[in-house]
């Protein structure tokens, strides 16, 4: 991720800009035309339809470079809120974000590929800072194939959604 220094990284993130050592791709291919998708996945409060228990706003901005989104997870009693700044927008074929809230951080990015028959690969690709220093190391490997599963599994409900039209 390009940015302002090395030690500051994009907009004065910080260490949130660095990449953690809690990485997960997931990939979806959707029946849509790249800006069709691409439009959907920036359509930020929609989100909320097709990541479960989650609710997504924008705080600050148009939704675009410099925009801050807020995602407020509720699972029973447990609330996570994930802060992300949108750092560069390269539509319709990539957005970067940094997660800099105080439990979800680090750098993403959301990739969309053209392929033939108006068909789009969607590649997200997650670098999270691992919470509780060493015990989350050891508990990242155990932990990680239920995010990465999980987390394909909305991308696909996402890639549903479009190809349905009823995203963006």
């Amino acid at each position: 991720m390009s940015g302002d220094g090395p030690a500051e990284g994009p907009a004065g993130l910080g260490d949130a800009a660095r990449p953690g050592s809690g990485e997960f791709t997931a990939t979806v291919i959707v029946n849509a035309p790249a800006s069709k998708v691409f439009a959907a996945f920036l359509n930020w409060e929609k989100q909320s339809e097709w990541i479960p228990f989650t609710r997504v706003r924008v705080v600050e901005g148009d939704g675009g470079e410099g925009s801050v989104v807020e995602a407020v997870t509720t699972l029973g009693p447990a609330v996570i809120r994930d802060e992300l700044r949108v750092v560069k927008v390269n539509a319709p074929y990539e957005v970067r974000v940094v997660h800099c809230g105080k439990v979800l951080r680090g750098p993403g990015s959301m990739r969309c590929t053209a392929m033939s028959g108006d068909r789009t690969q969607v590649v997200l690709h997650e670098w999270f800072h691992l919470p509780a220093g060493a015990v989350g190391k050891i508990a990242w490997p155990v932990l990680w194939p239920g995010s990465k599963l999980g987390f394909t599994g909305t991308l696909k409900k996402f890639g549903r959604l479009v190809e349905q039209g009823r995203l963006p």
